[in-house]
């Protein structure tokens, strides 16, 4: 992963990861859901785990369908822009 910036690659090798999310699946558009790739809620609980546990982000919603992946992707990225201690 970036240094500065996390992005949707990034998002991408994270689900395959933590969901076993196969690399055909993988997409570019930002404006994508979870289900568009093959995902249900259960994976999206363990992301939202794993982001909160790397990240400290915390996704406004449990419900999957309220966040494109691009959604995910700026709320890690303001998540780990906050200066230290401004959980």
């Amino acid at each position: 992963m970036s240094d500065t910036t996390f992005t949707l690659d990034d998002l991408m090798a994270l689900l395959s990861e933590k969901t076993g999310l196969p690399k055909s699946a993988h997409t570019t558009d930002p404006n994508a859901h979870f289900a568009d790739i093959g995902l249900d809620s259960l994976a999206f609980l363990s992301m939202q785990t794993e982001l909160q546990e790397r990240f400290g982000a915390e996704m406004s919603s449990e419900n999957p369908d309220d966040h494109t992946l691009g959604d995910i992707v700026d709320t890690i990225n303001a998540a780990v822009s906050r200066p230290a201690g401004m959980a």
